[in-house]
């Protein structure tokens, strides 16, 4: 008889997940299939392909949720009311029909969902991948932050001016403008390198975790500043190539490395430092790893 108690509540939990899974998947997977075809094919506009680590980090996120089910499925089913206030607001979004709104309703909805079904113990189980999927969330935050890059944009023109003068060349430095055999070339904000600093965190962040390398105060500062020295440097080299290949006429370069695929692979080299820059700590450091006491 105990036997077959057990099997009516593995049939109702088991339908519920995949109720809920589907309803996801019908929900949500033509705005994931827009977000992954506007970051692949640079279709879509240009403050939401700053989010474009969301390619690498939504499947991280959904891998440690999966390495989590087992965790999961042990705790006892509670609910939070702050997980029905996550779910309304998250149906709102999604019905407001403002793009970065019906964005936000993903995240929003994937948070109510842990807090309704297992309360805050759920929550704060899967609360690294809600990070990574809040922070691969496109919105308009890059755009509001535009303006104020406007300091970095000249130390980046005057650092590439200095560089290209060093190689003889005949650069003129103006604000945020270098004038190079004839041509101007502007460091404009979204050549500032906000999107390259960005995806820069946001591997750091999951390398951090991935390695455990967090639970060290200094392990984790030397790679946040590395990464940061990492993709500012970065950004610097490659808008003096771009300075260079513009004011010497090589179209063809130029085009290569701002909107071709040079791009990509500039950026994959550069996160590869940032990898190699993590093996370098473990190797050199001595900090232990601060162990969280009970």
């Amino acid at each position: 008889m105990q036997f077959e108690r057990k099997i009516p509540i593995a049939i109702e939990r088991y339908l519920l997940e995949g109720t809920i899974i589907a309803l996801l998947v019908i929900l949500y997977a033509p705005l994931l299939w827009h977000w992954y075809d506007g970051w692949l094919n640079k279709n879509i506009s240009i403050e939401h392909e700053y989010y474009s680590h969301g390619l690498i980090g939504l499947p991280f996120a959904a891998y440690i949720s999966w390495l989590n089910r087992q965790h999961w499925r042990q705790l006892p089913d509670t609910s939070h009311p702050l997980g029905a206030a996550l779910l309304a607001l998250g149906g709102v979004f999604y019905l407001s029909g403002i793009t970065d709104l019906i964005n936000l309703s993903f995240p929003a909805v994937l948070a109510g969902l842990c807090l309704w079904l297992k309360g805050v113990p759920g929550f704060k189980l899967q609360s690294f991948p809600l990070l990574l999927v809040f922070l691969a969330t496109p919105t308009q935050i890059p755009y509001l932050l535009a303006p104020y890059t406007l300091p970095l944009q000249r130390f980046i023109a005057g650092t590439a001016g200095f560089i290209l003068t060093q190689f003889g060349m005949d650069v003129t430095v103006n604000q945020i403008y270098l004038f190079v055999g004839g041509r101007i070339v502007e460091v404009a904000p979204f050549c500032a390198g906000l999107k390259m600093l960005f995806t820069s965190f946001y591997v750091t962040l999951m390398l951090l975790y991935w390695t455990d390398t967090w639970r060290s105060r200094t392990k984790t500062i030397l790679l946040i500043v590395g990464a940061a020295v990492i993709s500012i440097s970065g950004n610097i080299v490659r808008n003096t190539l771009l300075t260079f290949f513009h004011g010497t006429g090589q179209e063809k370069a130029f085009d290569w490395l701002h909107e071709g695929w040079g791009g990509d692979v500039y950026s994959a080299c550069m996160l590869g430092l940032i990898v190699l820059l993590l093996i370098l700590i473990e190797k050199y450091s001595s900090d232990a790893p601060q162990k969280d006491e009970a």
